[in-house]
């Protein structure tokens, strides 16, 4: 009699894990508010791809490397995933497969990433000298999502190299279970700026695909900061200003039959309004802008303009209602049951007609990139790429390590017109620059 009964308790327990098993095989995540839009507007010679670099102070051995991913990921399920369609949404299911590999790296970073190659991953992780690069598909997470994971392979790798590393600023313990908060969709815990009209769009002739131009500035942190202290603005609102000046510049060279605003689009990150540990996307979208319809502007006035427009839209009441507005809207019953088609062609179309014609170039700071103190003498410097834009323009990315600040643009246009602007109008404040690039330089001026 004793022994049925434990029989019968041994199955209910087998059943039991079994069915947590499948519970557990079966897990999946719907795409954040932002990540939405990035598989939509997925084309043959266009993807939503992103791109951080770590540059250490010696060569990098692939073999240990590899070592250093394969025991990282785990601790990162939210980079671990594959993308799947259902009927009526997109969502991420965990990805079992090996890989992702590492590879050396590619004259064209950023290339596009396509949802069934590369065993499923949607990252990237290539080697070049010294160098580390990580890219991320955008529907896994943003800029600072990704750092720690950068900054965490970096971390393990260096372990296998025999130097003692901790997990503090941005490492995490890869011995340590995901924590659920790092997965969360945080957009949803916050209680879309209003289209800004039509921007210039930069003139140019198009590269052949797929072809992304870079050109990569490094600058002193000190020097920028001094510079943008004399005017009383941060690093930031000074980098907006000097780029909105470069594309009043370029449109001015146009010579345009009529003038448009020009406007970035610059992402913000919202843990630093709203706290969150989430390792996937948490950001929103402002556009600094200046209309040269109402007069030319000085770089003084740029300036002032660009520094009340921040102090004007990024806080925390602007922002609160700017996501709920979109958060509604995606959690609407009557938004989840339209076919995925459906959304695909109205949110492809809205972005192409409405949010992609809001700005005339993107901007992205990272801002100030620590690792644990033990790290530091063994990193050069950090860099960060926008990957190629979904329309002709230019795109700016910026981050700082130590006293290197490192500003890349991206484009996929053969003129250099607006980052001459930029760099020039940068060493006419008096600061030193130093310039590299992958472009051809017989093909256009700088």
């Amino acid at each position: 009699m004793m022994s049925n009964i434990i029989i019968k308790i041994m199955k209910t327990i087998n059943k039991s894990e079994n069915h947590s098993e499948k519970k557990q095989h079966k897990t999946w995540y719907k795409l954040d508010l932002s990540a939405n839009v990035y598989p939509t507007l997925q084309r043959r010679n266009f993807s939503n791809v992103f791109r951080l670099s770590v540059v250490l102070k010696e060569e990098i051995d692939p073999d240990t490397l590899q070592r250093a991913v394969d025991l990282t990921l785990p601790r990162f399920p939210a980079f671990k995933v594959a993308l799947h369609k259902g009927i009526f949404w997109r969502y991420l299911e965990p990805n079992d497969h090996p890989g992702p590999f590492v590879m050396p790296d590619i004259i064209n970073p950023c290339m596009p990433m396509l949802f069934k190659s590369n065993n499923r991953y949607l990252i990237r992780i290539y080697y070049y000298r010294c160098r580390i690069s990580l890219e991320v598909f955008h529907s896994l997470s943003d800029g600072s999502g990704a750092l720690k994971l950068l900054k965490t392979i970096t971390a393990v790798y260096l372990r296998l190299k025999g130097h003692e590393i901790s997990n503090t600023c941005g490492v995490l313990d890869i011995n340590e279970p995901p924590r659920p908060e790092e997965m969360e969709d945080a957009y949803i815990r916050v209680k879309r700026p209003r289209s800004q009209g039509k921007a210039y769009r930069i003139r140019g002739h198009r590269e052949p695909f797929y072809t992304l131009n870079i050109i990569h500035g490094l600058l002193s942190v000190q020097e920028v900061l001094q510079k943008a202290r004399s005017y009383h603005v941060t690093l930031t609102e000074y980098l907006n200003a000097v780029l909105l000046y470069a594309l009043l510049e370029k449109q001015k060279a146009d010579h345009v039959f009529r003038e448009h605003p020009v406007a970035l689009a610059l992402p913000v990150n919202l843990r630093n309004i709203f706290p969150s540990d989430t390792l996937r996307n948490f950001i929103a979208m402002v556009y600094p802008s200046v209309d040269p319809r109402m007069g030319d502007y000085t770089f003084e006035e740029i300036i002032t303009h660009v520094h009340n427009y921040m102090r004007f839209y990024i806080n925390d009441k602007f922002l609160n209602a700017d996501i709920t507005t979109n958060a509604s809207t995606q959690q609407s019953p009557l938004i989840r049951i339209v076919p995925l088609f459906v959304k695909d062609i109205v949110v492809k179309q809205f972005y192409i007609r409405v949010q992609d014609k809001q700005s005339t170039a993107g901007l992205t700071n990272l801002g100030v990139i620590d690792v644990p103190k033990e790290m530091r003498e063994f990193v050069d410097y950090f860099d960060v790429l926008m990957g190629q834009p979904f329309s002709l323009r230019t795109n700016c990315a910026v981050g700082s390590f130590g006293d290197t600040l490192s500003i890349n643009f991206t484009s996929t246009i053969i003129e250099t017109d607006v980052e001459r602007f930029f760099f020039r109008k940068l060493v006419q404040e008096g600061l030193h620059v130093k310039i590299e690039t992958n472009r051809d330089m017989n093909r256009s001026e700088f």
